[in-house]
């Protein structure tokens, strides 16, 4: 099979990671990929102990499926085995155990959540197929690879200990059992989450002791939810789950801040970069408003997971809700005010010489009452500093024009006139 260069599979692999150890086995693994035509073996597991999945998980998926559009073989795990123990990670106290009707029935749901992300042909693998043929002697044998001192530095085992909380033996089989599946699939990536660092860690040294080259780890951000400060998660009720229905997706995405929505757009998008960057630099002059860059998010992250008519329906629902008539934070329906670009000495212009110029204040002094009152906005962000100074919207690197909104009800668009 012909593969992409390895420094193009690096740049799109390396897209959102927090973590990657390490980049120079990855290179020299990807290099021999490259030259032999053989793909690696790209692991994640997965515990379908909680089937709802929501976007937050598919930060994992979607780099998984970005493996898979480079062409290597793709391993989904499903810990059907190692979900009857539950995973202990970040918990405070022992895990409930899952029976087999509970992890199964999880795990149809959850295959057919991922197909929506991964292509329809993936054939998960279950952890069970080994483990089930296991002798009580082979299970013992697992736990020689780690001592208790060392599972005890585990960050979650250790605050537990110090607490006086339950831990259970078969708590400790979980990284075991886990760092086990990467020797039996031979895996050359594994990808997890932050949080899974240890576990992902012990599948290198098991396949070190088995006699199995090594993985590498890449390890993926935990997504904040809607609130911006939390992970998302169903419990705290800041998620976005990929089978709710398209007007609610959709609305719930325009809810969160300006500031989440460039995380989202590298999560959870396949928007270049460079693009992401022009945005957030076109929001900062004006030049681009950020509810229609949010829009587009919701947009595009809604059709992914339905189709683009249904998304494009679902933005309409959503406006027929929120608008009264014309959508004030549009662009098309903010006012032009042209200032000669004789007025932008040295290129730039004071803030509240512009708003003056516009004719939204009589004077200066009273443009600088309308900004400590907080009611000039510039491009949906409040403006604050008294000395702002635009440059010239034909200059370099400009806005084409500045999205000005004065008090509640005045929208002008800048624009440099000749």
């Amino acid at each position: 099979m012909k593969f992409k260069p390895v420094e193009e599979q690096l740049e799109i692999i390396k897209r959102g990671a927090v973590e990657l150890i390490s980049e120079k086995e990855l290179t020299k693994k990807l290099q021999k990929s490259y030259e032999t035509g053989k793909p690696l073996v790209i692991k994640a597991g997965f515990d379908p102990s909680a089937p709802d999945i929501h976007l937050g998980h598919t930060v994992l998926l979607r780099k998984l499926k970005q493996f898979q559009d480079l062409g290597h073989e793709i391993k989904f795990l499903i810990g059907d085995f190692t979900g009857m123990i539950g995973d202990p990670t970040g918990k405070s106290e022992v895990r409930k155990q899952l029976t087999r009707e509970e992890v199964d029935k999880n795990a149809k749901t959850y295959q057919m959540q991922v197909s929506k992300v991964l292509k329809k042909d993936i054939n998960p693998v279950f952890n069970s197929h080994w483990f089930e043929k296991f002798t009580p002697y082979e299970f013992l044998r697992l736990s020689a690879h780690l001592t208790v001192a060392q599972m005890l530095a585990r960050e979650d085992f250790k605050q537990r200990y110090s607490k006086g909380q339950d831990i259970s033996i078969l708590e400790f089989m979980y990284p075991l059992l886990q760092g086990y599946d990467s020797v039996e699939l031979k895996a050359d990536v594994e990808l997890g989450g932050t949080d899974q660092k240890f576990n992902l860690l012990v599948g290198r040294q098991m396949q070190k002791d088995c006699n199995v080259p090594q993985q590498c780890v890449l390890m993926m951000p935990l997504l904040e939810g809607l609130d911006g400060v939390q992970k998302m998660s169903k419990s705290l009720d800041n998620y976005v789950g990929i089978d709710e229905p398209a007007d609610v997706m959709y609305a719930k995405l325009l809810s969160i801040s300006d500031e989440l929505m460039y995380r989202y757009y590298e999560l959870l998008s396949d928007v270049p970069l460079t693009d992401i960057k022009k945005y957030k630099s076109d929001i900062a002059l004006g030049a681009l408003h950020p509810k229609k860059c949010k829009e587009n998010l919701a947009l595009l992250i809604t059709k992914d997971y339905y189709s683009t008519d249904i998304a494009r329906k679902a933005a309409e629902i959503f406006n027929s809700r929120h608008s009264n008539g014309a959508d004030l934070n549009a662009a098309e329906n903010f006012e032009d005010k042209k200032i000669p670009k004789n007025e932008w000495k040295d290129g730039k212009l004071w803030i509240c010489k512009i708003i003056t110029l516009a004719g939204a204040a009589a004077s200066t002094s009273e443009a600088r009452r309308l900004i400590k009152q907080n009611a000039v906005k510039l491009a949906g962000k409040t403006v604050t500093d008294m000395n702002l100074e635009l440059p010239c919207p034909t200059a370099e690197g400009s806005a084409d024009a500045y999205l000005i909104k004065i008090g509640k009800k005045q929208f002008i668009r800048i624009i440099a006139d000749d």
